[in-house]
């Protein structure tokens, strides 16, 4: 109960603060286009506070806190149009009777105008994000557990084979493969048929399908060919173009270079306080494998006793590690230990989104049981994941293997857009006081 009631305000205040980021991004907006006029930082401040104070009315009048949601629903969308409705009309009272003196009234309609519009954006777009990940993430969840798979053969007993693999729900059938090259471009059932004369076309094909785990052979196949006794993992291939990597590179570069210039004092209140509990050192570094299998030190802030490790390598436990120091607690359940990360993200040795670093340790402990760990290398690690989302936090060797199967069907689907959802998602989850 007392997390429902966290999760609920902290949903009204990233609304209030989505309100004012609008109205502040609809003055800036409006002195871009207009002219230059005395005292405008001082009018940026009353129209925050002016913003700040009218939001809160419309929200509490049009009885939004009783509705409050992370997604769409008609009675969401009927209060939040009447809280944006009543915002602005009281915004377009004060300015009418001049407590924010704009100077043309044809600036003052395009405030109001700009203010509703992206007050609409910044209140619908996160519940909207959310309405579509609830509709496809049981979809998704359940994809990613299943199995890449060609099935060989064209003749009946392959096709049942397809129909039988995909019904079971274990697989995912891409297509049929087969060595007759008449077969080539034609389609079965949906389904495309590849052609092959050699291992080396298979190993092609493997690169240009982004990854097959195994393949499928009917009662009729003949497994002694030695041209279809293939390997049951594959390459999985990093999906994401040229364009797209270059995107994803300065996106990580400004935004956490602008995050360790806003975050500097946070960082260093988190510092202050790790030192006056336990001392020095501030910062844990800890060597995990990035790409290309190449190590790296990530940084965190310490938040377990100096001798967390005198024992060998162990797995965080919970909040109830007695590892833990108070501090330490703190930053962990706030998410705030992973703050000096931004400069892992900055200098290159990770993204903002990928898949969570091991240490070789354990990377060792799960290639002896899924070799497929190793085309996760193709791509930087990242400070959160898709499989994060969905599988939280790792401490036994089992979810690591999930987590590899939500980390490979990442791979398989990387994009800029898929990294946006993730990290659109991400930014709701830790708003609503969800613990990963």
């Amino acid at each position: 109960m007392k997390q429902r009631y966290t999760s609920k305000h902290l949903m009204l205040l990233q609304d209030l603060a989505l309100s004012a980021l609008a109205s502040l991004l609809s003055m800036l907006l409006v002195r871009w286009i207009g002219e230059p006029f005395p005292g405008f930082s001082g009018m940026v401040l009353h129209w925050l506070v002016y913003s700040a104070a009218v939001s809160a009315v419309g929200f509490l009048l049009s009885g939004v806190p009783r509705v409050v949601r992370r997604y769409v629903s008609f009675s969401v969308v009927v209060r939040l149009l009447c809280a944006i409705a009543l915002k602005e009309s009281l915004l377009a009272v004060v300015v009418a009777v001049g407590w924010v003196a704009i100077p043309e009234r044809l600036l003052a309609v395009a405030l109001i105008a700009t203010d509703t519009l992206l007050t609409a954006v910044g209140l619908f777009y996160p519940r909207l994000v959310s309405a579509v990940s609830r509709r496809d993430d049981a979809a998704l969840r359940t994809l990613s557990h299943r199995r890449s798979a060609l099935v060989m053969g064209t003749g009946a007993s392959s096709v049942a084979l397809s129909e039988d693999a995909e019904r079971t729900g274990h697989y995912m059938v891409i297509g049929f493969l087969s060595p007759d090259p008449e077969m080539s471009g034609r389609v079965i059932r949906d389904k495309s048929v590849y052609v092959f004369a050699s291992p080396a076309d298979i190993e092609t094909l493997q690169w240009r399908l982004g990854g097959i785990d195994c393949i499928l052979f009917s009662k009729d196949s003949d497994r002694r060919d030695p041209q279809v006794h293939l390997p049951e993992h594959v390459v999985q291939k990093d999906p994401m173009g040229r364009v797209e990597h270059f995107v994803k590179r300065a996106f990580d570069i400004l935004l956490s270079g602008a995050l360790l210039i806003v975050f500097s004092p946070l960082i260093l209140i988190c510092a202050i306080a790790i030192k006056l509990e336990d001392g020095d050192p501030v910062i844990y570094s800890q060597e995990r494998i990035g790409r290309g299998g190449k190590p790296f030190n990530i940084l965190k802030f310490r938040s377990m006793r100096k001798d967390a490790e005198s024992r060998g390598p162990a797995l965080y436990a919970g909040d109830e590690d007695p590892r833990l120091t108070r501090v330490g607690k703190f930053l962990r359940q706030h998410h705030l230990d992973e703050l000096p990360q931004l400069w892992n993200v900055f200098v290159g040795d990770m993204s903002f989104i990928g898949y969570r670093p091991e240490r070789q340790y354990y990377i060792d402990q799960i290639m002896a049981r899924n070799p497929r760990y190793r085309y996760l290398y193709q791509i930087r690690p990242g400070v959160t994941s898709y499989a994060t989302l969905y599988n939280g936090y790792t401490d036994t060797l089992d979810k690591m293997l999930t987590r590899l199967d939500l980390d490979l069907y990442y791979l398989r689907n990387h994009s800029v857009w898929f990294d946006a959802k993730v990290l659109g998602l991400t930014f709701l989850s830790i708003v609503s006081g969800r613990k990963f």
